[in-house]
């Protein structure tokens, strides 16, 4: 999964969101990191909304714009879990791996 997949579904796990607020929330999520353009964010809301990961909650207007609301769906939230054990299990080896090289002298094997 993209980082931008990610933090997206991440960005929808505790509440619905709409466009503007989700680009918001991924550069909060990402410490400023990551920050999507319109057509990033969008087009990664259409293909998620293609794969049935998200779904629009509710569209509305405001200020004579219309504005959709998205939320995750039930495959969303799995696939979410799913990668988020994927990245803590990967995690856990780099600090394994991390954790023998300190004990390691300098110069070690390549």
């Amino acid at each position: 999964m993209q980082e931008p997949t990610f933090l997206l579904l991440t960005a929808l796990a505790d509440q619905p969101r709409h466009g503007y607020a989700l680009g918001e929330e991924v550069a909060e999520i990402s410490g400023g990191r990551v920050r999507l353009g319109a057509g990033s964010l969008y087009g990664t809301l259409d293909r998620l909304l293609a794969e049935g990961l998200i779904r629009v909650e509710r569209e509305e207007t405001v200020d004579g714009r219309p504005r959709r609301v998205f939320a995750l769906t039930p495959g969303g939230t799995d696939a979410l879990r799913a990668e988020s054990e994927r990245m803590r299990a990967a995690l856990s080896e780099a600090d394994r791996r991390l954790a023998v090289a300190r004990t390691r002298p300098a110069g070690g094997v390549a």
